[in-house]
């Protein structure tokens, strides 16, 4: 790497842990349980001790923050693979129909168990997350077998099916919720808008082991999402065992998505904006461009969430709608700029 490209990369790493720090602080203090610094320092090194605080930082905002920060991190470096397997600035993991399987798993979920879930335990907690995630991995069974074409995958009709499964998971939780009584459709209309108002420390625990496997296994492999800008010929000529290579890249992106989305609803824009964001940063090559779409990620997410909760006090806006705004006037200009 020159040694400018270097400097650059450091800089942009070093600048977005400054913001990522400074975004979760003010969300650590804001809210309507204001606290100061020194609040915050002695309840966290444990100096002066007072319940209050202890139920503020450590059951409510502390695992909000941390959730937001991990699941804008996993979606952030998925979408930076899922756009490099498909050479298409357009794709994310909402586009190819993770978020909406895993989304109607959950809406499944809620609508087998109709008012049960206000008074969940440890066990069904963590039954949320899970279904979330099988959903997920239907969706993407789906999709692999809808565009594997001639022994291999498809990018293009990759891009179609995502879209027609998408659609389809939508039509079907939408019929789901509708036959909720008021407060699970309630409860389900915020989760698949894309919310973390209901995180804690089981969502944490059940998300971080996701991450710690699946983003250094993608990491080790950037090198191949820069091959495959070139043309197929020339990768095989390398020899690079192409599809092969391209179904676990995908399996891993699609991992991460699911987890994700199983604690956090469907949250939209992070995978296609973070990508965008990270290349007119630090360049192209995806060793620089993966940590940087998970710190773009976690930074969308957290600030997202803490423009949700304190702009609009005392209602407070799912993540996954204040995405929504800033992302789809940037989609609209992607897509102006992919037809020019």
């Amino acid at each position: 790497m020159p040694k400018d490209s270097w400097q650059r990369y450091t800089l942009t790493i070093i600048i977005l842990l400054l913001l990522i720090l400074t975004t979760g602080y003010f969300s650590l203090t804001s809210g309507a349980f204001e606290m100061t610094v020194r609040n915050v320092v002695e309840t966290l090194l444990r100096i002066n001790e007072d319940p209050k605080y202890d139920l503020v930082i450590f059951d409510f905002r502390l695992p909000r923050i941390l959730i937001a920060g991990l699941v804008g991190l996993g979606l952030g470096i998925a979408g930076a693979v899922i756009q490099g397997i498909t050479r298409n600035g357009l794709a994310d993991s909402g586009v190819l129909g993770i978020n909406a399987g895993a989304g109607t798993a959950i809406v499944l979920f809620m609508f087998f168990f109709q008012g049960q879930i206000a008074n969940a335990g440890f066990f069904s907690l963590m039954i949320m997350p899970i279904f979330g995630l099988c959903g997920g991995l239907l969706a993407a069974f789906l999709i692999f077998i809808f565009s594997w074409q001639n022994g291999r995958i498809d990018t293009g009709r990759l891009i179609l099916t995502g879209i027609a499964i998408s659609s389809g998971f939508g039509a079907l939780s939408l019929y789901l919720s509708l036959k909720m009584n008021s407060s699970d459709f309630e409860m389900a209309t915020v989760w698949l808008s894309g919310s973390i108002y209901d995180a804690n420390w089981q969502y944490v625990l059940s998300v971080v082991p996701w991450l710690l496997i699946l983003i250094p296994l993608l990491y080790r492999k950037a090198h191949l999402l820069d091959l495959f800008q070139l043309e197929e010929s020339s990768i095989k000529s390398l020899g690079v065992s192409v599809e092969k290579e391209k179904v676990l890249l995908l399996l891993g992106s699609i991992g991460i998505v699911s987890a994700c989305v199983a604690v956090s609803g469907s949250i939209a824009f992070v995978g296609l904006l973070s990508p965008h964001i990270a290349r007119r940063l630090v360049g192209v090559h995806h060793r620089r461009v993966i940590p940087v779409c998970g710190g773009i990620g976690m930074l969308l997410v957290l600030l997202s969430d803490y423009i949700g909760k304190t702009i609009f006090q005392p209602l407070e806006l799912p993540v996954g709608i204040v995405l929504s705004i800033i992302g789809v006037p940037y989609f609209l200009y992607l897509l102006s700029k992919a037809k020019a």
